[in-house]
């Protein structure tokens, strides 16, 4: 069975999305659609900007968001999920892709979600850090010792066995991260990322986005949806909706998604968007089961 999934924020680069412009007719004509209903030409930046340019958050998340579903358009026929999955951000791309949302509405929500997301990091400012080597049970445990009501740090995304990144404030995070290098993580890594995202912080951006979420319509998908709050397969509408609103500020159970896939089938992953961050991921999840193959599609 042909699981496709799709990445989150952090995959991006200068110069992606050019190739597909340039070759598909199909991608010319959502990327223009696109720079219409962002109101500024985002391919400029995509294609031949800065890197700073392209890390600003309302930029960033639909730049993927982008990226994703329309090289999963190219590959016209060759697109035949029994499944799909998308890892945060990347959980929007997979439900435009499996027709569970239309391609405007799912722009219009990742452009929503960008600015709720960047108006709570500035609100209630966050880090995250990634940590690696240590049993996600002894992350779980140190993260609920040092959080505090004032200073929250919990577990943010289960990535792959070994590989599991924290958020909250960031006197929490340097604290946690203190006694998770005592614990004997290999690395407790503080991320260059705009704010504490799948946690509590994200509250604000959570109450905007249901508003958002609410108002749009959502259909039955082409196949199951497996979603990040739970790591389990949907294709009920109003199922599918509840889970993206708790999205943001739960944690992204991105292994048991994964194990879960393959436990239902799943033998060939495919990423679309930029970037071989869930390759990588995948393949360390699914060690050992030879029947599964991982690759991705490259402009």
């Amino acid at each position: 069975m042909k699981a496709f999934v799709f990445p989150g924020q952090g995959s991006q680069f200068v110069g992606m999305g050019k190739a597909l412009y340039e070759k598909h007719p199909v991608a010319k004509e959502h990327f223009e659609k696109a720079n219409e209903i962002l109101g500024f030409r985002i391919t400029d930046i995509m294609f031949d900007g800065t890197d700073e340019e392209l890390k600003q958050t309302k930029v960033t998340q639909p730049a993927v968001f982008l990226h994703s579903v329309i090289s999963a358009m190219c590959l016209g026929a060759d697109f035949c999920p029994d499944m799909v999955a998308g890892h945060s951000l990347g959980e929007l791309s997979a439900l435009v892709a499996a027709g569970a949302i239309n391609f405007e509405d799912g722009l219009r929500l990742v452009a929503a979600r960008a600015m709720a997301m960047q108006q709570a990091c500035e609100a209630a400012p966050g880090t995250m850090a990634a940590i690696i080597a240590l049993p996600d049970e002894q992350v779980e445990a140190i993260c609920a010792e040092v959080s505090t009501d004032e200073a929250v740090v919990v577990a943010a995304n289960y990535n792959c066995p070994g590989q599991l990144v924290i958020s909250g404030h960031k006197e929490a995070i340097d604290a946690a991260c203190a006694k998770l290098k005592e614990a004997g993580a290999k690395r407790a890594l503080v991320l260059p990322v705009g704010g504490a995202f799948h946690s509590p912080l994200m509250q604000p951006a959570k109450e905007q986005l249901e508003a958002a979420i609410a108002a749009t319509e959502f259909r039955k998908p082409v196949c199951p949806v497996y979603q990040n709050v739970d790591g389990q397969a949907h294709t009920e509408p109003e199922e599918i909706k509840a889970n993206l609103i708790q999205q943001l500020t739960a944690s992204v159970l991105w292994t048991q998604e994964v194990q879960n896939m393959v436990a239902a089938g799943a033998t060939e992953f495919t990423e679309c968007g930029p970037g071989k961050a869930l390759q990588g991921m995948i393949v360390k999840i699914a060690k050992g089961n030879e029947a599964v193959t991982v690759r991705g599609v490259a402009d």
